[in-house]
């Protein structure tokens, strides 16, 4: 007779503990220990007996067996490094409302006209939902639906149909009767991950999941689930704007520096063919105001930055950025003051990307600067000034790499003067103003 036994499970990481506790110990989180319910069997049952493993020579593996798919959107395959891997894996997380289940109906649309075969397993719509949204965006045919939470239904589905791509809208609505839990729960994301990964590794079948995402913007459920999956697709971007970005945050088939733009439209989403001009500005720059060519993976993107600089009455005042680092910013703000005479410590900074394009690199350091002072000063820079550069702790401005596509790239959209790190050569069109110090720099860009 099993024994039933009762484990508490880190939401954070997956780390298990005989007993409740505060804090894990393992990832450091608070109040993430969830408490699951399980039975083990009893000593000295007999195990089933399983084939024996053979070994195989990595020579012998045939390259062909992980083809790539086509989702039948330049700018997917992009994130995906070319397509999606047969036998695969792939989360894709976001916001509600971000435009995840739209992209893929529509990329099961694409695949299922293309002649594969198709399969959409929907928890939270039913079939007549899902076809009204899929006449919408134009994508009726070629696409089979399962409406179902159990599962086990839906995994002796998938091995009986054997369809080439399957989505499952989304992994925290199914359920295993097995277990005692909730749906969503630790333990059934956790079940449900990993039959799902036997399937499509050992029957060749490409799964692909919508997760739920946190208040944090971080997939929902235990972490464990991000290291089963072969890749992590987020969804960004407001739903209340018409942009949408997708990035890969794990990927082992391809990198995870490339991006993906999108459109929100009546009609789904549509694949932005010129970024750089949905995100600058088409207007005159103003006070705070700078533009950033930055670098996303293989190509480059023309972003525009905003700063807001106002006397603050707390006592301390506020950091506020939305699409790069907050400690990003306050170090910047502490090198403007140091090495550059600019004091901003009783001010309250905001700094934004528009467009909601999150920038991660160091090149947009000088940018941050050049936006911040000009928003304290109420004077703009130049006009059509781009800027690029890394900041050291000394004040110093640091050269960064691919400088002459980003030198291009403003020229495309009108840009005749750069600021940027000493050494720059100027290119066609684009005369580029160096300096070596942050002091340097706030000179040439207010002369």
């Amino acid at each position: 007779m099993s024994r039933t036994l009762t484990a508490f499970t880190c939401s954070a990481c997956g780390f298990e503990s005989p007993r409740w506790l505060g804090r894990c110990t393992a990832c450091g989180e608070w109040n993430t220990l969830i408490e699951e319910v399980r039975e083990r069997a009893p000593k000295g049952g007999a195990r089933p007996s399983r084939p024996r493993a053979v070994p195989q020579a990595l020579a012998d593996v045939e390259p062909d067996a992980a083809r790539r798919i086509s989702t039948g959107s330049d700018e997917f395959d992009r994130v995906l490094g070319g397509g999606l891997v047969s036998g695969s894996l792939v989360l894709v997380g976001g916001e509600p409302g971000v435009g995840k289940s739209s992209l893929l109906l529509q990329a099961l649309a694409a695949m299922g006209a293309a002649g594969r075969s198709t399969l959409l397993v929907s928890g939270e719509e039913s079939p007549a939902q899902v076809r009204m949204r899929a006449e919408r965006i134009g994508g009726v045919d070629h696409i089979s639906i399962l409406a179902e939470t159990e599962l086990e239904t839906v995994c002796e589905a998938i091995v009986e149909l054997r369809p080439e791509i399957c989505v499952i809208d989304s992994v925290q609505t199914l359920a295993s009767a097995d277990l005692a839990s909730s749906p969503g729960s630790v333990a059934q994301v956790r079940e449900a991950a990993d039959r799902l990964l036997r399937i499509a590794k050992g029957h060749g079948v490409t799964i692909v999941l919508v997760g739920h995402v946190t208040k944090e913007g971080t997939v929902a459920g235990p972490r464990v689930l991000e290291h089963l999956v072969d890749a992590v697709l987020q969804m960004e971007g407001d739903r209340y704007r018409f942009l949408r970005v997708l990035r890969a945050v794990k990927n082992r088939f391809g990198s995870t520096n490339e991006i993906g733009i999108f459109e929100m439209t009546d009609r789904g989403l549509v694949a932005v063919a010129d970024p750089s001009a949905a995100f600058a500005s088409d207007g005159p720059a103003g006070p705070g105001s700078v533009l950033l060519p930055a670098i996303e993976g293989s190509r480059p993107i023309l972003l525009e930055l905003q700063a807001l600089v106002a006397p603050s009455d707390l006592a301390m005042p506020r950091r506020a950025t939305t699409g790069i680092d907050r400690n990003r910013l306050s170090m910047i703000v502490a090198v403007l003051g140091r090495h550059a005479g600019v004091a901003l410590g009783s001010s309250d900074i905001f700094v934004n990307v528009a467009g909601g394009v999150r920038i991660d690199e160091p090149a947009a350091d000088l940018a941050v600067a050049i936006a911040v002072v000009s928003a304290h000063r109420g004077v703009a820079p130049r006009a059509g000034l781009a800027c690029f550069g890394e900041l050291a702790l000394t004040g110093a401005v640091r050269a960064v790499g691919q400088s002459e596509r980003r030198l291009s790239e403003a020229a495309k959209l009108g840009s005749t003067e750069a600021l940027a790190p000493a050494g720059t050569v100027s290119l066609a069109g684009v005369t580029v103003r160096t300096a070596a110090t942050l002091q340097q720099a706030i000179e040439e860009a207010f002369a």
